[in-house]
């Protein structure tokens, strides 16, 4: 494999990755030392390209996108239908998160970007070791969409109420258990 082409590699590990890619996971996939890898990075950025050095390892920095949170509910047998609907679209379900009365924010990452995604997903929480953080919320939840264009979230937010999947945004107020009235 030539310099170039393994400059390839590491760009398309990187963006399949959810999560940063220590140097050495790079280097035992590409079979090559730790500091050709370190090389290629050093090249990589030299063309232009956006690359975050983070302590659990290399990011690139996606191109520009847009995001925007839906804030959502629907059936548990739904969760399929809903998770294609975003990709089938173009959208990338970045994560999932509910907000708790009295743990606050709980967030899970998902990078979720294909039908393929989806269905290792639901294989992987149907396994019965984990359960969907909507069964928090009575199946209330949120997702962070991203996508190129604005266009693109805007059509799945009108196909996320044609479906019924929208749920009203409200006002939280949280209790203050320390308050004494």
């Amino acid at each position: 494999m030539s310099g170039k082409e393994r400059r390839e590699q590491i760009l398309n590990i990187l963006k399949d990755s959810g999560k940063p890619v220590p140097g050495v996971e790079l280097a035992r996939l590409l079979q090559v030392s730790r500091q050709v890898i370190v090389q290629d990075m050093a090249l990589l950025r030299a063309n232009g390209i956006e690359i975050l050095s983070t302590n659990r390892g290399y990011v690139a920095v996606r191109e520009s996108s847009f995001s925007r949170v839906f804030k959502v509910i629907h059936a548990e047998e739904q969760v399929e239908e809903e998770l294609n609907l975003y990709v089938d679209f173009g959208g990338t379900v970045e994560d999932v998160f509910v907000y708790h009365k009295v743990y606050g924010v709980i967030r899970a990452e998902m990078n979720i970007k294909s039908r393929m995604d989806v269905k290792k997903y639901l294989q992987d929480i149907s396994s019965g070791k984990s359960t969907q953080l909507m069964k928090l919320t009575s199946n209330y939840h949120y997702h962070t969409i991203s996508a190129e264009r604005e266009e693109i979230l805007d059509m799945i937010q009108e196909e996320l109420e044609k479906r019924g999947f929208l749920a009203q945004l409200q006002d939280y107020e949280p209790v203050d258990f320390w308050r004494k009235n």
